[in-house]
């Protein structure tokens, strides 16, 4: 007897349903998302409300951390210090990115030079810390003797109230800009050749060419890298920790640095959670902010 055809729905032609194999791969990284990012955080907002110092359990205490942060001059500082540091530290990686992965794209395609551009952020941020504190070293470091030589004379890079941002701000430019460089670098390959083609066909040097297509067709791709860098600037942590401690006095005290000194150096957790709390609530602000300005969800290439 010949073979009832396949009906609707049913026959070659029907795709494999994968959602199970999906939910399964996807499965170790959401418990991990779970367990090390969504219930500390759940933990942290909690403990903001509480007085809790490890040796006894949590006590409720309301709003009190809040309003002892928005009394505590030692924090409006620190988060003071904290954004002086993100103005510079994202103004000078990513314009100098930008200009290292246009130089990749347009003047070479070596492999190599990619990796160079690269190892600094395979360096540890401890590590970078301790080689640039001795080469900034007032007496023995060799950046110091160098600047003498040249008869500018040594100057107190990271002893100084005026320069010690700065200094971890460019350390960490150092180490970071690689990585932003490839991110940016990644997206110029997004953009079609062709319209490079048709605009040296009309007689556009480099410079016309980098206003007029790669910087507005990138924007989708610098306002993501934008986004995560900010992110990240505003969690400095290790420069500080080794290099300065805070100093001198309160100049380079950014606000992550004076949560760890307040959690673990004087066990006084639940106000650190708070200002954990605040500092996450100023971060979403600023993303929420920085993504309605660049438009990051469009594309002049559409």
């Amino acid at each position: 007897m010949p073979k009832e055809p396949p009906g609707p729905g049913r026959g070659r032609g029907r795709r494999p349903d994968d959602t199970r194999l999906a939910l399964l791969f996807i499965l170790p990284a959401l418990i991990g998302f779970l367990a090390f990012m969504v219930w500390p955080t759940m933990q942290g907002i909690y403990l903001s409300f509480t007085k809790f110092n490890l040796l006894t359990p949590p006590e409720f205490i309301g709003l009190d951390n809040y309003i002892r942060m928005i009394q505590d001059p030692v924090f409006w500082n620190a988060m003071g210090v904290t954004g002086y540091y993100v103005v510079i530290n994202i103004g000078v990686q990513t314009v100098v990115a930008l200009l290292i992965a246009v130089m990749m794209q347009r003047l070479t395609k070596k492999t190599w030079l990619r990796a160079i551009v690269l190892t600094p952020y395979l360096v540890s941020n401890v590590v970078a810390a301790l080689i640039f504190l001795w080469i900034l070293d007032n007496q023995l470091g060799i950046g110091n003797q160098v600047l003498d030589a040249l008869g500018v004379g040594k100057l107190p890079f990271l002893t100084s109230d005026a320069l010690v941002i700065p200094t971890i701000a460019l350390i960490n430019v150092w180490k970071y800009v690689g990585y932003t460089a490839l991110l940016i670098f990644a997206g110029l390959q997004t953009i079609p050749e062709t319209m490079y083609e048709a605009a040296r066909m009309d007689g556009a040097g480099e410079a016309r060419m980098f206003r007029s297509i790669t910087v507005p067709l990138l924007r989708p791709i610098l306002a993501l890298v934008l986004i995560i860098t900010v992110v990240g600037s505003f969690q400095v942590f290790d420069t500080v920790a080794v290099a300065t401690r805070g100093g001198p006095v309160d100049a380079s005290r950014v606000v992550q640095f004076y949560i760890y000194d307040v959690a673990f150096g004087r066990f006084q957790f639940g106000y650190a959670s708070a200002m954990s709390v605040a500092l996450l609530i100023v971060l979403l602000i600023v993303t929420a902010i920085q993504y309605r300005l660049t438009r990051a969800g469009t594309s002049d290439l559409d």
